[in-house]
């Protein structure tokens, strides 16, 4: 993930963008109560009403089954992992779970989703699992390596499916990472509705917890897309078109249409982790990485790294988040409060 300076002209003329689109998109329109199937296309009357309030047509291509892959890098987010995957296995045909033994860094990591697929067995026939192939492969920066593992979710994967996972014309592709987690209306849009090429669903940021809400726009991620081929738009120029300093803007942005948990770990050892291993070494500095100081950041809401820019509304109580987690709370209690002194770290005691 990539935290990015907030410019005052970039933050304009996004919100302006917003705004121009939201005469169009609006936020997601109400799925239907009495859908069943959510593998399969709504009737034809309620894809016409559903879609219309996007201002879409309705995919043209009924008659064949529309797959849903949503492509994921995994590090260590277990948890995360199990969170979408139990929020979003009615909608998604396919996982797509890419992971290294490289972090973006360089460093060697464990394969912790290979050595954890025995407690997915109940999705497995939905999961893709791979391990990236990058052996005698140099990168110049550590954004090199992190472009090359995000486009090998495709570039690796995609030509080698077959049988029913093979994938057809029309197909939606999803690019997310693990704490980016669509909401399920969002999954039948995507279905359903003839979306543009470059489709950017936007989220509601959050940070260290579901009570901390970010201030200022959106977060510009995930992406979708739908498969077409040798011209498949591939994970990296994808997920470029949601950067603040693009080129190359989005069709069409669906407000709210997702959820954004940034630096949401159980464990201050994750917290660390990710600050030495992610592409934004700029971080890494003994300050940042200190235990005492992350708790008592997380507890106030306060930035992990004094961005001036950086500020979180406190929401206790919020019930805008995964109803997997709601169902969980004894499980989840971190995505819930970090009021607690140890700022609801389980490795992490107050002396």
């Amino acid at each position: 993930m990539r935290f990015f300076p907030v410019r005052r002209a970039t933050t304009k003329a996004l919100i302006i963008l917003t705004f121009l689109v939201l005469f169009v998109l609006f936020f997601l329109p109400t799925a239907p109560v009495h859908f069943e199937d959510a593998r399969s296309f709504l009737p034809f009357s309620e894809a016409v009403e559903f879609c219309g309030d996007l201002r879409w047509n309705v995919y043209p291509h009924r008659r064949n089954h529309r797959k849903i892959y949503d492509l994921v890098l995994a590090s260590s987010e277990l948890d995360w992992l199990e969170i979408r995957i139990n929020e979003l296995h009615h909608h998604v045909d396919y996982f797509v779970i890419v992971e290294s033994t490289h972090t973006f860094t360089g460093s060697d990591k464990p394969l912790h989703v290979k050595e954890s697929l025995g407690s997915f067995d109940k999705f497995r026939h939905q999961i893709i699992h791979h391990v990236l192939v990058d052996e005698n492969l140099e990168f110049n920066t550590t954004w090199d390596r992190e472009e090359f593992q995000r486009n090998a979710m495709f570039d690796q994967v995609f030509p080698k499916l077959a049988g029913p996972q093979k994938p057809n014309h029309g197909d939606v592709i999803m690019v997310s990472d693990m704490d980016e987690i669509p909401r399920p209306s969002t999954l039948i849009v995507l279905r359903n509705c003839d979306f543009p090429r470059l489709l950017t669903l936007s989220s509601q940021l959050y940070y260290y917890s579901f009570e901390w809400l970010h201030k200022g726009p959106a977060w510009p991620h995930p992406q979708a897309t739908f498969y077409d081929g040798d011209q498949t738009i591939r994970p990296v120029p994808l997920r470029d078109i949601g950067q603040w300093d693009t080129k190359t803007p989005p069709d069409a942005i669906i407000m709210n249409s997702a959820w954004h948990c940034s630096s949401c770990f159980p464990k201050v050892n994750d917290v660390v982790n990710k600050i030495q291993s992610f592409s934004h070494t700029e971080y890494n500095k003994p300050q940042f990485v200190d235990r005492s100081e992350i708790v008592r950041r997380v507890r106030q809401g306060l930035d992990l790294f004094d961005r001036e820019s950086e500020k979180y509304h406190h929401v206790p109580g919020n019930k805008d988040l995964p109803e997997y987690i709601q169902a969980n709370p004894d499980q989840f209690g971190y995505l819930l409060s970090r009021q607690q002194p140890n700022a609801n770290f389980e490795d992490y005691v107050v002396t």
